[in-house]
């Protein structure tokens, strides 16, 4: 059932700039290309801000892990630290992508912000990518004291399928009980693949940017067979964790035309039923990845909401 009538009218320029993605009878790795050929140039770090390059050695004999490393130029030494996982259905994207956020959480929140390459799907199925998270995580946690952060500060964020690996990466570092996780920022996160056997899903969700057949391809790609099967790790599909008592604090936004709403109202219906402080957001009229409009009164709405959140977990 067509949903445009459902949207932000502010965001209407939106769904002519991001079209659905469509991944049928495309090279993946011609794609990647692609895309990497037409984003646009990002803009020179701030001034107060420094870029920097780093390896995490992978985890069990897996290759190095590249992070890109975005911190505030003046000294610190109780800083929060910010592990930033980028979007792109597990399949696309880079650690660059998330590097004007970086900045900005550098810049408000006085953090050090860690970005992971981690390595894509199909290539690298479930557990290498979540895997690659956990090796800059580890990272961050080992060079705290060098970069000046507080180790009972570490915040892990990302977007979509990020969104997705850094509410596995949080599952997967309470299972290994090594490194404390302070707060999860979970933004329109990638959940459940289960989500692609939904038996009566909603007329209304997920007819832009990330369709339904784009998240098949995604999970997929990710799980190295078809999603909805039993046994599914939830260390590679968060939503399909028992048990989620004990995880940090937690904050997830998204738009009411998102293909992921239901899967993610039930997440957060279920960490607060298990004793976990949530902060749910969600945005009417916003499809998947709004915010790419920033001028959009939903998304300045949006920006505030979340970089608020964040400000208070980088305070506690």
């Amino acid at each position: 059932m067509p949903s445009r009538h459902l949207v932000d009218p502010q965001l209407l320029p939106f769904l002519e700039l991001m079209p659905p993605i469509s991944f049928d009878g495309q090279d993946i790795v011609e794609m990647r290309a692609g895309f990497l050929a037409n984003a646009p140039a990002p803009p020179p770090p701030p001034d107060d801000v420094q870029v920097s390059e780093a390896k995490a050695p992978g985890r069990d004999g897996a290759p190095d892990v590249r992070l890109i490393v975005t911190a505030p130029k003046t000294a610190g030494s109780s800083r929060p630290g910010i592990l930033h996982i980028h979007g792109g259905g597990y399949v696309i994207g880079l650690a660059e992508m998330t590097g004007q956020v970086d900045a900005i959480y550098a810049q408000e929140l006085g953090a050090v912000v860690v970005s992971v390459d981690y390595r894509l799907a199909p290539e690298t199925p479930h557990p290498g990518p979540v895997e690659d998270c956990y090796a800059g995580l580890a990272w961050l946690h080992a060079e705290a004291e060098r970069l000046g952060v507080d180790r009972g500060r570490i915040i892990v964020t990302g977007e979509s399928a990020g969104g997705g690996l850094a509410a596995a990466l949080v599952l997967l570092a309470r299972e290994r009980g090594e490194i404390p996780i302070a707060f999860q920022h979970l933004i329109f996160p990638m959940l459940d693949d289960r989500t692609c056997l939904h038996p009566d899903p909603s007329p209304y969700l997920g007819q832009y940017v990330w369709n339904p057949d784009a998240n098949r391809f995604g999970w997929s790609s990710l799980l190295g067979h078809a999603p909805g099967l039993p046994d599914v790790s939830p260390f590679a599909a968060p939503a399909r964790a028992t048990d989620l008592a004990g995880l940090p604090p937690t904050f997830i936004s998204l738009g009411a035309l998102d293909l992921f709403l239901e899967e993610d109202l039930d997440y957060a219906r279920r960490l607060i039923r298990a004793g976990v402080p949530t902060e749910l957001h969600v945005y009417p009229g916003a499809p998947h990845g709004f915010m790419m409009l920033p001028d959009a009164d939903v998304s300045r709405t949006f920006g505030r909401d979340s970089l608020a959140a964040l400000a208070k977990a980088a305070r506690a």
